[in-house]
Formats: C-alpha cells, structure tokens, sequence
C-alpha cells in the first residue's frame, strides 16, 4: 500500500466528514500528530490493512474508496447523503443493550454542541454527533424514572433537532423528518412542558408543510399557538419566542399556498401576532436558537411585501 496516497485520501474523507484531526485521532484511538503523520504519509510501517479498515468504518465509506483513486459514485437520486442515513438507520433500528442510561447533565452539554454545529451549518459534524445522541437520550428517556419529565423534554429536543436536520436534505429525508416530528411531539407531551410542546409542534408544522399540506401546517400551527398562549407568554423570553415562531411558521406556510387576498391577509395577520410577541419580548434573542425578535418579524413582514401588492392591498410596513 502507498502511504502518501492513502494518507491523501483519509484525509479528503476526514475533511468530507467534518471531523478535524483531533477528532478523527480521538475516534481512532489515536493522537492528533498521529493523524497527521499518517495523512503526511510519514507513518513507515502504516497504514497497516487493519488501520485501513478502521479508518473506512469511521469515515463511513466503503474501503476501496481509502485503497484506490476511484472516484465515489454519485449519490442516487432521491436517497438521502451517508450523513443522514446514519441518523435515520439508529431512529429504526429498535437496539436495546444493558448501557446505562446517560446523566441528564452530560446529554444536555452533548444537545448544545450539536444545536451550535447546526445553526453554524455543520452539517457533516452533526451527522457524525446525532446518532448516539438520538439512541443515549431516548435510552435515558425510557429509564429515567423520578426524572421523567426532563428526560422526555430533553429526548424531544434531540428529535426535534434530528426534524431540523432531516428537512436540510430536502424531500429524500421530508418522510422520515415528519416521523421524527411526530416521535418530537409525543416525548413533549409527555414532559408537560409548554415550551418543549410549542417548539415540537413547530417542527411538524414544517413537517406538513414540506409535504405540500401548507393548510395544515396553519392550522396546526395556529392551533398549537392558541392552545398554549398563556403558559407560553408567562414563561418568559423562552416562552415568548417560542410562541412567536410558531405565529412566523403559520405565516410562511400561509404564503405558501395559492395567492388570494384572503391568504395573504391572513399571513400578514399572522406577522402581526408574532410582532406583538416580539414587542413584549423587547429585544432580538436566540433563544432556543430561534433569532427570534424585531428584526426576525420585520424580515418576515419586508418578505410579505411583494405578496401583499399582487393581492392588490395596500399597506405600511410597521418597522424599517
């Protein structure tokens, strides 16, 4: 085996797959200049085929693609990227082993790495992270007895996460990321807490929506946003936001659908609900990695715009 050219390719896979040096070393059971000696093909006596072989397990490729210069075969048409289908294989899989189930603590710090790499569109880094997050969590959710309640709110969290996900890769993952919603709401209903419940709702809201049920997804939507309204608006900014979003999801669904004067009135009026949210809440935040305030609504009224001048009605942006 030619250790530069294998050192070569391990490194344009680790690089595909959004893992840095230290984290594809810390996946091997390997230091960091250990990686980089291997892809620098100074390594003399490896890459060894059991090194090989690990590294292709890891990378999440076939082996050939690490031992030749054959180039990877285009994705299929309408199949989902190796990212998400390692998510969606652990979401059907039904795996049960005798693993402890994780401390809430340590499963919340994993949720925010994963919610950072998302809203920075690591993509490639959260495909890697998600999986064991989805199977740990859900474990913990099953067993966690006096701390039911959070371990449910935080086991949706992570599905609503793996929703959000799924819908980046468009419709070869919009089934599965409707089923994930579902899976999302029920574990907040079982929490009981009214913010887990809105922002779960939220995501099948999307759901319906990306499957061209955009009269659904508003009325879901809606529906969600009255039922929890005042829990939602006494829970503070969290609450607010969360109530807000779902008034701007109603609202891009409703000017999703065929344009008449009564559909875009109601998006409009729709904005206008989140507004008066945004109002009470005062300031721009990223609560619940929302964005959610002012500038959030004034973008969704300034896109409205054009919407509202074909329907032949005439109107003044409330803010810049």
């Amino acid at each position: 085996m030619n250790a530069g050219r294998i050192g070569r390719r391990i490194a344009y896979w680790r690089e595909r797959r959004g893992l840095t040096q230290t984290d594809f070393g810390r996946l091997m059971g390997q230091t960091h200049r250990w990686v980089q000696d291997l892809e620098g093909g100074q390594r003399q006596q490896d890459p060894r085929l059991s090194v090989v072989v690990k590294a292709a397990e890891v990378l999440r490729i076939p082996l050939e693609q690490l031992l030749t210069d054959t180039p990877s075969p285009a994705a299929t048409p309408g199949q989902p990227s190796a990212e998400a289908a390692a998510v969606i294989d652990v979401l059907y899989s039904g795996a049960e082993d005798d693993t402890p189930p994780l401390p809430l603590d340590e499963l919340r710090q994993r949720l925010v790495y994963c919610c950072e790499a998302f809203q920075a569109c690591h993509y490639l880094a959260l495909g890697r992270e998600l999986p064991a997050l989805v199977v740990g969590s859900g474990r913990t959710a099953a067993r966690a007895g006096d701390e039911a309640a959070g371990a449910h709110a935080l086991h949706s969290r992570v599905l609503q996460l793996t929703t959000s996900f799924l819908h980046k890769y468009g419709p070869a993952t919009a089934v599965q990321a409707a089923v994930v919603a579902d899976r999302a709401l029920a574990a907040a209903e079982q929490s009981g807490d009214a913010v887990t419940i809105g922002a779960a709702s939220r995501r099948v809201a999307k759901s319906l929506a990306s499957q061209g049920q955009s009269a659904a997804a508003v009325s879901f939507a809606v529906a969600a946003a009255r039922r929890l309204q005042d829990d939602l608006s006494t829970a503070g900014p969290l609450g607010l936001s969360t109530l807000g979003m779902l008034y701007l999801s109603a609202a891009v669904s409703a000017s999703a659908q065929e344009r008449t004067a009564s559909r875009v009135r109601a998006a409009i009026e729709h904005v206008d609900q989140a507004g008066e949210v945004a109002d009470q809440q005062g300031a721009d935040l990223n609560m619940d990695w929302t964005n959610f305030g002012p500038t959030n609504v004034a973008l969704h009224r300034w896109t409205s715009w054009p919407v509202s001048r074909r329907a032949g009605r005439h109107w003044t942006p409330r803010r810049p």
